[in-house]
């Protein structure tokens, strides 16, 4: 727990010229009397891409601190211009306001700046030198950004764990690994076992869809043999007809024999009688 608290802080020129004074109304709360002094200062970020022109623009040791609600105002001259590269001066850049108890820094705000000229004109066409006296700062007051860090204060209570605490009763416990490997090797047999089924079960979904379109080959089949089936019947029955046709056939020319035959035994009965009839005429003949 943090022996001071920061509760607010209230920049009170703001928009003002880039080399006019920073000035920080600050409020904050000291729960427990202080056997040393606060020690607060403002950092201005030179550069974006290096912290070598970085510039504390002021300290302030405050104390001693009385416990409860304390407020100041805290002022910082503008950065120097010889420490900052010339194509830095203008656009947005970080001021940083810190707080520190014993060489330990406990609070930092920080704050983003747009460094631009008054007029429109030469924003859209700066000089090649900035002209500072027409330059003018905007700290974005609304958006800090607060961090804070946990430090030693006065009495060694106080001070921040630097290792976590003993724990006996952590070797005591039997080792979870084993348990561990068991249950990743269970998992795994059941990741399988599910790509296992889910394999079989796509393999009976192709056979049976194999079936399925086997089943019209297969009808288509049977279809083929019962037409030829039917041919086969037809040809038979044909066969049959035919014979049938021949067997009248045979009988009908049987009957014209039978016809001739009886036709020729009536010839020769004819025959016989006129033999009969010519031995009787020349019996009588021979009589006389």
């Amino acid at each position: 727990m943090s022996v001071v608290s920061l509760l607010g802080v209230k920049i009170l020129n703001n928009p003002a010229p880039f080399d006019a004074k920073y000035q920080f109304e600050i409020t904050f709360e000291c729960l427990e009397p202080l056997q040393k002094d606060l020690e607060w200062k403002l950092t201005y970020v030179g550069s974006a891409t290096s912290s070598e022109h970085d510039q504390e623009l002021d300290s302030l040791l405050v104390g001693p601190i009385p416990v409860g609600v304390n407020k100041f105002i805290f002022e910082a001259d503008s950065p120097d211009l010889k420490r900052i590269p010339t194509s830095e001066i203008l656009g947005v850049t970080v001021i940083l306001l810190s707080c520190s108890y014993d060489d330990r820094e406990f609070v930092r705000v920080g704050y983003y700046v747009n460094n631009e000229y008054e007029n429109e004109e030469m924003n859209d066409d700066p000089p090649a030198k900035p002209v500072i006296e027409k330059v003018r700062r905007n700290v974005l007051a609304e958006k800090p950004r607060v961090t804070r860090f946990a430090i030693k204060w006065d009495s060694e209570d106080s001070a921040p764990a630097e290792f976590p605490p003993d724990q006996p009763e952590a070797d005591v416990v039997e080792d979870d690994g084993a348990a561990y490997g068991a249950e990743e090797a269970e998992l795994e047999a059941a990741e399988i076992e599910a790509e296992t089924a889910e394999g079989a079960k796509e393999e009976d979904e192709e056979m049976g869809g194999a079936e399925d379109t086997a089943g019209p080959a297969t009808a288509k089949a049977e279809d083929e043999e019962s037409d030829a089936g039917s041919e086969d019947l037809e040809a038979e029955s044909s066969g049959s007809e035919d014979e049938e046709i021949e067997e009248e056939e045979a009988e009908g020319e049987g009957d014209e024999d039978m016809e001739m035959d009886e036709g020729g035994e009536t010839t020769a009965q004819a025959v016989g009688k006129e033999a009969s009839v010519q031995g009787q005429h020349q019996g009588e003949v021979m009589v006389h």
